[in-house]
């Protein structure tokens, strides 16, 4: 094995520190990392909330599923296995060397300006945890000292696609988009000294190109389709181009995540779509994915990562067998997805999300979004769905027609994340990113009734779903006492914005960050009580 003593790997994959944790089990709980760092104290949320995967002299045991692609990718291209590593940011030290050429850095939200962080800075100020421990990775004395190039890709790439943001961090190359086809070459190019792009746009890969990872993932993911086909307006081009990889490639990766001890948790923008050639279901594909990957040897469960509600409105059987397949149901066993609602406004969906409903009509929306969540509440599936505030041209009426939309929801188990719109995908260049300043109270009335659905159902979530997720007792206890402190904050800052201010929420912002209102900080007993500090 390479170490620093042997001056270190030729080349290191890692990402920083927020994307090498399994969040104790609740993958969903890595939306914690878009919240400003210092809400949570530090010990407290990287122990309980973001507990780091394991690591061996600098390696990890788990990375995740873009990193082990890239991996991948660099090997079929004709890179040694003792060439390449996959390290944790934290120990860079003990992996890089004067031997090592290149750093691929895959990255979420680099600049902490993707939707869900936007959301959450712009509420309570400061720098999302993303953000910040990217800015440490860069940083890091190892890269400092032996200074190879900086190569950067994943969903948050597009952040850097500026010259001058880009020099600014010491980043050398930008990949965005797919990469597998383009990636040998770069590393190649760097290795030898060569002069490297500063932005370089990936291609679409074909499914016979996609390659096996080598290494299990965080969380066990294995990805069974690329792309989504539906085209909204703020898609990433490449998600246009739909492609199902064969159930052969799905059990190899299996496989790979079974040898660590990794249940495996299927990938797609619509795992309910696998197999289809246009939008509507193939029932047999997606019965034959469940059963080829459920009856494979050593499987126990089986997780999925996101699906569509039209999907699910026009084919509840599906999701019923699926629920018969994996046994949901039985032993409050739940599966859990995330899905995007978006607006409950018919003519915003017309606008912007018109595949989004497909096969059905934007008029008919709010109907499909009410009977997929009562298909999922009957078949034991647990939704954690997002809300856009401020899609471009949105009016009171608008917003009016959401509120609406969630209120039916309310008695659904169920979490609805609401986000403000960032300008990215089709939509960048056309039209601007939503902020704080511009939300009228009709938007702060929708924002505000996302989280009153939220707060009611979170206890009783983390109790069915998180509680036999979590493994590590004292993580549980501790983020069941941080939800519970939370949860009655954020009551009582509720009741405050509709009674005092008429959910004119960037009115109560602004006399939050003046110390007209108080929010306590977590009480040292609580941390205490986590067996965190003494």
């Amino acid at each position: 094995m390479a170490n620093k003593k042997t001056g270190g790997y030729k080349i290191v994959l890692t990402a920083d520190r927020t994307l090498m944790s399994e969040y104790n089990g609740g993958i969903f709980l890595g939306f914690s990392a878009c919240v400003p760092r210092g809400i949570i104290p530090d010990i407290l949320y990287f122990s309980i909330f973001c507990p780091s995967v394991e690591v061996n002299r600098g390696v990890v045991k788990y990375a995740p599923c873009g990193t082990r692609k890239i991996e991948a990718a660099l090997l079929s291209y004709g890179f040694k296995r003792d060439e390449i590593t996959v390290a944790h940011p934290d120990f860079l030290g003990e992996v890089v060397g004067s031997k090592t050429k290149v750093i691929g850095i895959t990255e979420n939200d680099p600049l902490g300006i993707g939707p869900a962080t936007s959301t959450f800075t712009q509420l309570f100020g400061g720098e999302a945890y993303m953000a910040a421990k990217f800015r440490e990775l860069l940083e890091n004395p190892a890269i400092q000292a032996y200074k190879p190039k900086i190569i950067v890709g994943g969903p948050g790439a597009w952040q850097l696609e500026d010259d001058e943001t880009r020099r600014g961090l010491g980043i050398d190359c930008v990949v965005i988009g797919e990469a597998e086809k383009i990636v040998g070459l770069l590393f190649d190019k760097a290795i030898n000294g060569e002069q490297l792009p500063g932005v370089v746009y990936g291609e679409v890969v074909n499914e016979e190109e996609i390659p096996i990872i080598a290494g299990p993932t965080i969380n066990g993911i294995v990805e069974v389709a690329r792309g989504c086909g539906r085209g909204c307006s703020f898609c990433e081009p490449t998600l246009q181009r739909y492609r199902c990889l064969p159930i052969e490639h799905i059990l190899k990766e299996v496989e790979v995540n079974l040898r660590a001890g990794k249940m495996p948790l299927l990938h797609a923008e619509d795992v309910l779509k696998y197999g289809a050639k246009g939008l509507d279901v193939n029932k047999e594909a997606v019965y034959h994915l469940f059963k080829a990957v459920k009856n494979h040897p050593g499987v126990n469960s089986v997780g999925i990562s996101h699906f569509a509600l039209s999907s699910v409105a026009s084919a509840p059987e599906v999701v019923e067998e699926i629920s018969n397949i994996l046994n949901a149901g039985s032993d409050r066993r739940y599966i859990s997805g995330q899905t995007g609602i978006e607006t409950g406004s018919p003519r915003l969906i017309q606008r912007h999300l018109a595949g989004k409903c497909k096969p059905f009509s934007p008029r008919e929306w709010p109907k499909v979004v009410v009977d997929a969540f009562q298909t999922l509440s009957d078949n034991a599936w647990i939704s954690v769905s997002t809300i856009i505030i401020g899609l471009p041209g949105e009016t009171d009426e608008d917003a009016v027609k959401t509120i609406e939309l969630i209120e039916e929801l309310r008695p659904f188990r169920s979490l609805i994340i609401p986000l403000f719109l960032v300008s990215m995908g089709g939509l960048k260049d056309r039209s601007v990113s939503f902020t704080l300043d511009g939300m009228s109270p009709r938007q702060g009335e929708a924002f505000i009734k996302c989280w009153e659905h939220n707060l009611n159902w979170i206890p009783r979530i983390f109790e069915d779903y998180y509680c036999k997720v979590i493994k590590n007792g004292i993580a549980r206890r501790g983020i069941k006492l941080v939800l519970s402190y939370g949860i009655s904050q954020g009551k009582e800052l509720m009741k405050i914005c509709e009674k005092d201010y008429g959910y004119d929420i960037p009115s109560m912002q602004r006399d939050f960050r003046n110390g007209k209102i108080k929010v306590a900080s977590i009480p040292a007993r609580l941390l205490q009580s986590c067996k965190l500090i003494k």
